[in-house]
C-alpha cells in the first residue's frame, strides 16, 4: 500500500503549526488512517500530542536534517507503520535534501506546502531572497498568511513564479479569509494587437504568457532574443530567449519560448546564441515540450542584433 507523504515547510513563526493543527481538525484528513508527524523544528504552539494519539497521530521530533537517513526513516516505517506521513520542516533546512531523501519503498511524495508570514516576507525578499525561493522551489501550494492592504502580491508572486511556475500561491487574512491576488499590472498595453517588449519587460512578458497564454493568442510580439537551437526541438523549431536572473547570479538560467522559424530566414541566425530581433504571432498549441498546450510563437521575421551590453533580464 502506498503512504502519501506531505512536507510542511516555512521560516520560523510562519504559521506552520497552526495550519497543521486546522489540516489535523478536518476529520476527512485523518480518514485516510494512522499519521506520523515527523517535526523538525520547535515553535513557539505546540502539537497537542495526548489528543492527537487518540486520533491516531504520533508525533516525532528530529533535530538535524542529517537525522533523516533511509535506514532513520525505514525505523520509523516499521515501528509506526503510519498509513500517511507529515514533515513539519524547519525553513533553515535544504529543500534540496528534502525532495532526496531515501524513504521506504511505499512511501510517496504527495504534496509540498509553504507557509510564508505575509507581515515579513518583503523584508525576507530583501535580505535573505535566494533562502525564501529555495524554500518555495518545490512547493505545490505556497500560502501567505497574515496579509493585509499593504501586501504586495504582486512582488511576491513575480518572485516565486521564476523559480516554480506550478506553484499554487494562497493569500490569507490574519483570520484566514482567503484574499483574491491583485490583478498584474503589465508595463505594456495589452488592449494592443502589436506588443513592443523592452529588455526590462521581458522576465514579466514571459511569466505572463506562460501562465495566462490565451490573453496573448493571436497578438504580435517583438523582443530582442538569443537562440537556442537543439535536435531535441521539433524540426522548424527555435527559442529565442534571454538568460535571466531570478534572486542571485547563481540562479541565471535561459527562458524563453518555443518558436516556429519563418519560412525564409538567414541561416547565419540558427545557431545558439545568435542574438535576434523577433517578430512573431503567438498561438497556443498542445507541444510535448509543454506537457500540454502553451504558447508558441510564430515567427515572422528573424533579424540579425547586436549583442546587448545587458545580457542578463530579471523577473521583478
Amino acid at each position: 500500500m502506498e503512504k502519501p507523504v506531505f512536507i510542511i515547510n516555512g521560516f520560523l513563526d510562519s504559521g506552520k503549526t497552526t495550519f497543521i493543527e486546522e489540516t489535523l481538525n478536518d476529520p476527512q484528513f485523518l480518514e485516510g488512517g494512522k499519521l506520523l508527524i515527523i517535526q523538525c523544528e520547535e515553535g513557539e504552539e505546540e502539537l497537542d500530542e495526548i489528543a492527537l494519539s487518540k486520533k491516531g497521530v504520533q508525533i516525532i521530533s528530529v533535530e538535524e536534517q542529517s537525522q533523516l537517513t533511509g535506514q532513520f526513516l525505514n525505523g520509523l516505517e516499521l515501528y509506526y507503520n503510519p498509513n500517511m506521513i507529515l514533515f513539519e520542516v524547519n525553513g533553515m533546512w535544504s529543500m534540496d535534501e528534502m525532495m532526496e531523501l531515501d524513504y521506504p519503498e511505499n512511501w510517496v511524495p504527495a504534496q509540498v506546502i509553504s507557509l510564508i508570514d505575509g507581515t515579513t516576507i518583503e523584508s525576507y525578499l530583501n535580505n535573505m531572497k535566494k533562502m525564501v525561493l529555495d524554500n518555495v522551489r518545490y512547493s505545490d501550494i505556497v500560502i501567505v498568511n497574515r496579509c493585509d492592504d499593504n501586501t504586495n502580491k504582486t512582488m511576491i508572486r513575480r518572485s516565486i513564479k521564476p523559480v516554480n511556475r506550478k506553484a499554487q500561491i494562497i493569500y490569507e487574512r490574519a483570520d484566514g479569509a482567503e484574499v483574491a491576488p491583485e490583478e498584474e499590472e503589465l508595463p505594456y498595453d495589452m488592449t494592443k494587437d502589436y506588443l513592443e517588449i523592452t529588455d526590462e519587460d521581458y522576465g514579466i512578458f514571459y511569466m505572463d504568457c506562460m501562465d495566462n497564454p490565451k490573453n496573448y493568442e493571436g497578438k504580435t510580439v517583438h523582443y530582442l532574443g538569443m537562440m537556442y537551437m537543439s535536435p531535441r526541438l521539433p524540426k522548424g523549431y527555435c527559442v529565442p530567449g534571454r538568460m535571466a536572473m531570478t534572486c542571485c547570479a547563481d540562479d541565471i538560467a535561459f527562458v524563453g519560448m518555443l518558436a516556429k522559424l519563418p519560412a525564409v530566414v538567414d541561416s547565419s541566425l540558427l545557431k545558439s546564441r545568435a542574438w535576434v530581433w523577433v517578430t512573431a504571432t503567438v498561438k497556443i498549441e498542445y507541444q510535448k515540450e509543454y506537457k500540454g498546450k502553451g504558447p508558441v510563437l510564430y515567427a515572422t521575421k528573424l533579424e540579425r542584433a547586436e549583442e546587448p551590453l545587458e545580457k542578463t533580464v530579471y523577473f521583478t
